[in-house]
């Protein structure tokens, strides 16, 4: 079938019986609710896009499997050139939302799965490769949307999935059936959940034999027998309820989201299994996965950035300081910290290599550089953002007060009219574009959008320290100690 459109898309999650609740009601029209629609939003641009020939060498690919012309997010990189296209699509992505657009997962997800159940089958005599490969067809033919998922709730961090004293706190397989399994557990903190048409989950920890039942991946559909998400709250989600069009809101028409998803002993059929038991082989996932999605923040946060230096600099000359010396210099320091990201991940993407299953795969020492280097550089982007745009940019009364005709003032004026009067600015700028790029970086800086540009940026694809402990391993310092040896006149002994 050909590529789905950004509408067709939206229909397709109607035709879906996913549970969400949110609130602590269930929530029968999710597609349409104004919290849950920006994220959806969000997707569908990674759609529209793809139907746009200007964005075409960027959003689509030819599919390894099938030959057909593809949706770039559900495709398997064949080229340190695919590896770098799919770093500046994430860019493009991110600049045309200011928010999440929640497909990286599950695109990384395909890559380190794919690889790594070719190397288990190979070393196992195992059909999970085989398994994958046509579940992977079928989605590339549909066009979905696949929220890849890795992170289990974990209960005690000082236990490993056996101990815990509630077992269901890494997800595990509970039964075995000739034409399956059972599994039962959660993800938390899915990016794009809701939205997704399937699922495909991975292990979240390198494992022992005595966490084999945890060592599992697989896939499923969001509408599955005992699946069901509990909505992520958000910093300022509600804004969204009183009026989702609201210069309030700040960014009224795209979003993010995350959700726990549980599974409540459902069943997974054989032919969605790519991992069941063989804990020597989880590790191998997590590394993989982690690298490609460490890749992807040196994209889509890059996206985002360009954004949050754009509303400053908007803010600026509303404000009528643009030609400040001291706001210059932090607009520089602004674009020279977000393209610092943006060369991390495009240096991971073309160093990168080939699998043994035929996909590439980055470099990963460069790919935890670069996510090092999002776990500090976003917020020290938006510090500079707010420096710029004032005191205003939390104090500012609502739209409400704005367009209020209430009588306030000691000649009669409305609540309105004197905050019209007395946030008014530069004589060529309407009060109300001073409200709107205002909100807007509140929304990125503070807001909703906050929860995928900065909290998103720290913990997203593993915490700093997962980061740094890659780094160590892989830094290779050995090496480099030879190398001053050999040209300080050293013997190695």
């Amino acid at each position: 079938m050909p590529l789905m459109t950004g509408e067709q898309y939206i229909e397709s999650l109607r035709r879906l019986k996913t549970r969400v609740y949110m609130f602590g009601e269930q929530v029968e029209n999710w597609v349409d609710h104004p919290i849950i629609r920006p994220s959806i939003n969000s997707v569908a641009m990674t759609y529209d896009l793809a139907q746009d020939p200007e964005y075409a060498d960027l959003m689509t690919a030819k599919s390894s499997l099938t030959g057909k012309t593809i949706n770039r997010f559900t495709h398997l990189h064949q080229s340190t050139d695919d590896l770098i296209r799919k770093v500046k699509m994430q860019r493009l992505l991110g600049q045309k939302t200011g928010a999440c657009f929640q497909r990286c997962v599950g695109m990384d997800a395909f890559n380190a799965v794919f690889s790594t159940t070719y190397e288990l089958d190979e070393a196992k005599g195992t059909k999970y490769h085989e398994n994958f490969v046509k579940f992977l067809e079928m989605i590339q033919d549909e066009d979905l949307v696949v929220d890849g998922a890795m992170t289990d709730p974990k209960g005690d961090r000082g236990k490993a999935p056996h101990a815990q004293p509630d077992k269901d706190l890494f997800l595990r397989i509970v039964e075995r059936r000739p034409d399956g399994i059972v599994v039962r557990g959660a993800k938390a903190h899915q990016t794009g959940a809701v939205n997704s048409h399937w699922h495909l989950i991975m292990p979240t920890i390198a494992m022992r034999e005595a966490d084999a039942d945890y060592a599992v991946s697989f896939a499923c559909p969001s509408d599955a027998e005992g699946l069901f998400m509990v909505y992520g709250r958000q910093s300022c989600d509600t804004r969204k309820l009183e009026d989702p069009c609201s210069v309030d809101v700040g960014n009224s028409r795209f979003g993010g989201q995350e959700a726990l998803v549980v599974f409540d002993d459902v069943f997974i059929p054989n032919e969605y299994v790519f991992m069941a038991g063989e804990y020597e082989f989880a590790g191998m996932m997590v590394e993989r996965f982690a690298g490609y999605h460490r890749q992807s923040y040196g994209g889509c946060k890059v996206g985002v950035g360009d954004v949050v230096i754009g509303a400053a600099a908007l803010a600026a000359e509303y404000n009528g300081a643009e030609k400040a010396s001291h706001i210059k210099d932090k607009l520089i320091e602004m674009t020279h910290l977000n393209e610092t990201l943006f060369c991390c991940g495009i240096a991971c993407s073309a160093e990168g290599h080939p699998t043994k299953a035929g996909n590439y795969q980055i470099d990963l020492l460069l790919a935890n550089v670069c996510k090092q280097n999002v776990t500090r550089f976003p917020y020290e982007i938006v510090r500079l953002a707010e420096d710029i745009a004032g005191g205003l940019m939390v104090t500012m009364p609502s739209q409400k007060d704005f367009e209020s005709d209430l009588p306030a003032g000691r000649g009669g004026e409305s609540v309105g009219e004197i905050c019209r009067k007395y946030f008014a600015t530069r004589e060529d700028v309407d009060v109300e574009d001073r409200q709107k790029v205002l909100r807007l970086l509140e929304n990125l800086c503070l807001g909703t959008a906050a929860v995928g540009y900065r909290t998103e940026s720290m913990h997203g694809a593993g915490s700093p320290q997962a980061q740094r402990i890659m780094i160590s391993r892989q830094g290779n310092i050995q090496g480099k100690k030879d190398l001053a040896r050999a040209i300080a006149g050293i013997e190695n002994r």
